[in-house]
């Protein structure tokens, strides 16, 4: 008979105790076939119960399969004592969260290149990350985000859970890691001063304390301030819900406080609200000027930058009002605000309008319309068999959690369904399209698939930056002269092209030869009648080679770009010192070539 037939369940998992707690298989068995693991799980406790009907047997046998005591008695209490099935089960997607290793591509990276270049630790930063910083994750608890986001964070799953039931899911994430903080220090101090056997002493066993007296105390001071630190949120969170207000946010929260609706001064297809801001007069253009970063940053950067660029308020914008995915970053600029318009034909919105042919395949249990931000890394196959073999375990729908698990990792790497119970990551092509780039922007000319991922992950979401540049159109119908700082593969570039407005020269500053590249190629191919000048590093552009350029352009009408956010991203917990960082610091660099150009164009 064949093995691969017969009813499907979650009996039918293959568990794999030396593979890190990963899915290893998911092979369905017939009633005739050999018991999986799980089966004999079952028959067994159904054995245990029928002679001794206690939980501690239960609890002792799920523990002897490598589980540990607290995941079983979480689950026991969680599915009741009779139903092992969902015991197993929950157990299996519990460890398959705590333990699954990143399933990524990493992609190097370039020192102080383009837009946002990451070197490897901070793309490893990225990958736990992203999934908390960007997606939307609207169709998940308040409880279940929290959840989701401490185990992605790096803390265990007893305590990620633990902190959740003790605190209540109305506590911040700030204040739960300052929970698990405060109890982790507490067992390291409890282990410290547990009595151990002296196994080397003959006779009686002697016991003594694992720590010194130095050492000891310094423990207990140490836990006795996470302690004090906990009472005193605890306190405060008390006291505003006493007050019916909001529960207040950690003292020591660490980047700046963003608009909950990320529409800067308005998107399309939103009511019009009329803004107003000033700008001082040695600010005002031309030349114009535009500076993006990431939103999320350090406490007091976007303060820091918005001194430096003549104290012009940043406008914060999700590109997810422009494109089928979510990119939230932070503009500051002296371009007028008023009589915008969108890039023509507006692009898709949603995953579904920008690959219908999915549609097919999607199932209704996965409510993603748009995708998380677009980082430079990208699932591997490994990850996709596996949500493959999690699904085709069920006859029919699968699971709550098997769907909660398999929605996560669709959500943490962007992945696309292209089959039944098949995901795959995003293409490159199919990155072009939701960047707003023309079809095989970054092909071809010697371009790796890995290069190719990197250069969009770095690079400006085109209709949404053109949406800004609109209201230059009318100001240079005879063309326009563009400094472009950390060019990447020419977003800023496309932009201008795309709303008709001729480039007649632009000067490229960008460090990666396969981005000036690509930029290059895409140059020629749309048969651009004006200058296109490379040069390598920022650092080189200096006063007197600003004053060359200058007076053989005739000047510059539009400084642009976004220094290295390397050390300012919320996912970097490596090396994420804010504008002195080693990458971030380019920042200045920014700051003193427009400074300069200004000054010599005599617009100071």
């Amino acid at each position: 008979m064949d093995c691969n037939s017969g009813s499907k369940s979650i009996d039918s998992l293959e568990w794999d105790g030396e593979d890190e707690g990963e899915f290893n298989s998911y092979t369905v068995l017939s009633s005739s076939c050999s018991k999986t693991r799980g089966q004999e799980a079952s028959a067994s406790y159904e054995e245990a119960s029928t002679s001794a009907g206690s939980c501690s047997n239960l609890i002792s046998h799920f523990v002897g399969m490598g589980f540990s005591k607290n995941m079983v008695a979480k689950a026991i209490k969680e599915n009741g004592e009779g139903n092992t099935e969902a015991i197993l089960e929950t157990l299996l997607t519990y460890s398959v969260v705590e333990k699954s290793p990143p399933e990524c591509e990493l992609i190097p990276s370039d020192t102080n290149s383009s837009e946002s270049k990451m070197d490897d630790l901070d793309q490893l930063s990225d990958i736990s990350s992203c999934f908390g910083d960007e997606e939307t994750t609207e169709h998940l608890s308040d409880k279940d985000k929290k959840f989701l986001q401490l185990v992605d964070m790096g803390f265990p799953i007893d305590d990620a859970s633990s902190a959740l039931e003790k605190c209540g899911p109305d506590t911040s994430i700030m204040e739960l890691m300052d929970f698990i903080s405060a109890s982790q220090i507490g067992k390291k101090t409890d282990a410290q001063l547990r009595p151990i056997s002296d196994e080397n002493e003959p006779g009686p066993s002697h016991f003594h304390t694992a720590a010194a007296p130095n050492k000891k105390r310094k423990l207990f001071v140490a836990e006795e301030r996470w302690q004090k630190k906990v009472d005193s949120w605890r306190r405060r969170q008390k006291e505003s819900h006493k007050g019916g207000k909001k529960p207040l946010l950690h003292e020591e929260e660490d980047t700046v406080r963003l608009p909950k609706l990320m529409i800067g001064f308005g998107v399309p297809n939103m009511p019009r609200t009329v803004f107003h801001r000033e700008i001082l007069s040695e600010a005002i253009g031309p030349p114009y000027f535009y500076f993006e970063n990431v939103a999320l940053t350090p406490k007091g950067v976007w303060d820091t930058m918005s001194r430096f660029l003549y104290e012009i308020e940043p406008e914060f914008v999700d590109s997810m009002y422009f494109c089928a995915a979510a990119r939230k970053r932070g503009y500051i600029h002296n371009l007028p605000i008023h009589n915008r318009f969108p890039l023509q034909p507006i692009p898709p919105l949603t995953i579904q309008e920008a690959f219908p042919l999915s549609k097919r395949w999607w199932p209704s249990w996965d409510k993603r319309t748009k995708f998380n931000c677009l980082n430079t890394c990208t699932a591997s196959a490994k990850l996709t068999e596996r949500i493959r073999q999690a699904l085709e375990s069920w006859e029919g729908e699968p699971h709550p959690r098997t769907q909660k698990y398999v929605l996560y990792e669709c959500k943490k790497w962007n992945l696309l369904w292209v089959g039944k119970n098949k995901t795959a990551p995003l293409e490159p092509e199919e990155i072009e399209i939701i960047m707003g780039y023309p079809e095989h922007h970054t092909r071809g000319g010697g371009t790796s698939r890995t290069e190719r991922f990197k250069a969009l992950g770095n690079s400006f979401q085109v209709d949404t930056i053109a949406f800004h540049f609109s209201v230059l159109k009318k100001m240079f119908p005879n063309g326009i002269s563009v400094l472009s700082l950390f060019s990447g593969i020419g977003g800023a570039e496309v932009a201008l092209h795309r709303l008709g407005i001729p480039l007649k020269n632009v000067v490229s500053v960008e460090i990666s030869e396969v981005s000036s590249n690509i930029l290059q190629s895409w140059w020629e191919q749309t048969n651009q009648k004006g200058n296109l000048i490379h040069i390598t590093d920022v650092q080189h552009l200096s006063l007197d080679r600003l004053e060359e350029l200058i007076k053989s352009l005739g000047g510059f009408d539009l400084i642009v770009g976004g220094s290295p956010c390397n050390n300012l991203t919320g996912s970097n917990r490596v090396s994420r010192d804010g504008l002195k960082g080693d990458h971030s610091i380019l920042f200045y660099e920014y700051f003193r070539v427009l400074n300069d150009v200004k000054g010599l164009m005599g617009k100071v």
